[in-house]
């Protein structure tokens, strides 16, 4: 997201925009459709892997979604309570990640696991 595919992710640091929808919620299409390619190459070519690879691109797609849209920017009105300590480190990390405006200088946020640093006050 950010190297080579930064023209779609940009817009989600950016926030210059007036729609809900951002260019970044294309990299949900994206999981889902190589997910579905997977498993089809499992079910109808006899492909093994493509189970646990497709089943392992829809999770990845299915936390992120959760984890970052829903409980980190709130985009639906759920687990806005959530105020222990690691959903303030993982807030955190995030904060931190969003700080930086452009592709080079973000820190990565870990999604589930943070650095240690973000849960310290």
């Amino acid at each position: 997201m950010h190297g080579f595919l930064w023209s779609l992710h940009k817009d989600h640091h950016h926030k210059d925009h007036d729609s809900w929808f951002e260019r970044n919620d294309a990299f949900f299409i994206f999981y889902a459709v190589v997910s579905m390619i997977c498993f089809y190459f499992w079910s109808y070519e006899g492909f093994w892997a493509g189970l646990p690879i497709g089943f392992g691109i829809m999770a990845y797609g299915a936390t992120y979604f959760i984890v970052h849209d829903i409980f980190i920017h709130q985009r639906f009105k759920m687990f806005r309570k959530a105020n222990n300590w690691y959903a303030k480190g993982v807030r955190r990390a995030h904060k931190m990640h969003h700080k930086h405006r452009d592709k080079n200088d973000g820190e990565c946020f870990g999604m589930l696991i943070v650095p240690f640093k973000y849960f310290r006050k």
